[in-house]
């Protein structure tokens, strides 16, 4: 997203207002009927000796409800990529196969009415000049396995999106165009930059906005800044007014952002936060790039999940911190206020994870008392669950609407590797 000038702010603003103009009633009495779950009509009519009453009932729709699932960085180090070849190959295909690294979690992420990964690095078009860390170029083939995973789009600005230079970003695009997964966060030209990205979410309209912290040094090109959305907070609220004046009636933002190995969000995260959240056009953060887990909070009565941790990577403590094998998903619970319309983020159910570096890098579903498992990985994912907990409850708890229950499994999950 480039900088928005003052006169395109004015404009869509100007074009929102009208928008929610448009939406105000032309009879107060319209008003007064969506406010009342049952309306009883009463009829009378005179006469000299008898009087008869009619009753009407009419009774509304219920509430419209719906649940976002997100989750952290996918991050294609060698090990991973690997991995996929070897899961291929067990197949008796060529390739790679991602879709295996899936299978526990799934069933959660097929469960939610909208998930949204977030995709760490450029996808090659063609499956050549591939790479992992520093400068990252995954197969078409981890788009396909989130994809059979049950994702149905994903945010793409992070500090290694121009890790492939420009022809990398529209090489990326062109693939997930192709495979028909929606993305925000890089974009192809202007017009596309600034198209507002929108879900229909069970009857709701959720529209999607991604934006990066940096991009490692990479500098784009004066004259196309759209290529990757940075984040500065006057134009991505321009956006959300965008994205609000299409039909979007919840908008979240996705921010890469913070300090890698840091659980506690920095002065900087906080700073953006106050700047982005309060604003009438945002709806909900969702944060990732740490590499581990942060809190979840509120800001007045809507929420941030300040990060997610890592989905799936190879970092562990051989290079970096072990809670760097920790992640969670976060599933958003929306609701329909049937007096305003107005639909509201109500609660925060999460999902611990840990990444099973040892096994194919299977995504675990980090539940205690797991007897599927040996036992040294069913503790293992005891300590990990324990760790997540700690710091993604940090400031708020079930009274508040943060719980750590699954919405979609009441007991851990049964077979075997």
């Amino acid at each position: 997203m480039k900088r928005v000038g003052l006169v395109l702010f004015v404009a869509v603003m100007f074009a929102f207002g009208m928008y929610l103009g448009s939406r105000a009633p032309d009879d107060p009495s319209e008003a007064a009927a969506n406010t009342a779950v049952e309306a009883v009509v009463v009829t009378t009519t005179p006469t000299t000796s008898t009087t008869t009453t009619t009753t009407t009932t009419t009774t509304l729709p219920p509430p419209r409800t719906a649940t976002m699932a997100f989750t952290g960085d996918l991050l294609p180090h060698g090990g991973v990529v690997r991995a996929a070849a070897t899961w291929a190959d067990e197949a008796g295909a060529d390739g790679w196969d991602f879709r295996p690294m899936f299978d526990e979690v799934r069933p959660v992420l097929a469960e939610a009415d909208l998930a949204i990964c977030h995709l760490e690095s450029p996808i090659s078009y063609d499956d050549t000049n591939l790479s992992g860390y520093p400068v990252f170029n995954a197969p078409r083939a981890l788009v396909e396995g989130a994809m059979d995973a049950g994702y149905d789009g994903c945010s793409t600005a992070s500090n290694h999106s121009y890790d492939r230079s420009a022809s990398g970003v529209v090489g990326t695009l062109d693939a997930m165009e192709e495979m028909g997964m929606p993305f925000a966060g890089m974009a192809r030209s202007e017009e596309e930059d600034l198209a507002p990205v929108l879900y229909d979410v069970n009857g709701i309209t959720v529209g999607h906005i991604s934006a990066t912290y940096g991009m490692n040094g990479f500098v784009m090109p004066a004259d196309r800044q759209y290529l990757v959305d940075l984040i500065d907070a006057e134009a991505i609220i321009a956006e959300a007014a965008l994205a609000k004046a299409a039909g979007a009636e919840f908008v979240v933002v996705s921010l890469h952002w913070g300090n890698e190995y840091r659980h506690e969000p920095t002065s900087w995260q906080n700073e953006r936060l106050a700047e982005i959240l309060p604003s009438d056009e945002v709806d909900l953060v969702i944060g990732h790039h740490a590499h581990v887990v942060q809190p979840v909070d509120k800001v007045e009565d809507e929420w941030v999940v300040f990060g997610l941790g890592n989905f799936l990577s190879n970092q562990s403590a051989n290079c970096c911190v072990a809670a760097s094998q920790d992640g969670m998903i976060a599933v958003v619970q929306l609701l329909e206020n049937p007096d305003t319309g107005r639909i509201d983020a109500t609660g925060v159910h999460y999902v611990p994870t840990w990444v099973d570096r040892h096994n194919g890098y299977v995504i675990r579903l980090a539940e205690p008392g797991r007897e599927d498992l040996p036992a040294e990985t069913a503790r293992t994912l005891e300590i990990s669950e324990g760790r997540t907990e700690d710091v993604v409850s940090s400031r708020l708890g079930p009274v508040d609407g943060l719980t750590a229950e699954s919405l979609f499994r009441s007991d851990p999950p049964t077979g075997g590797e």
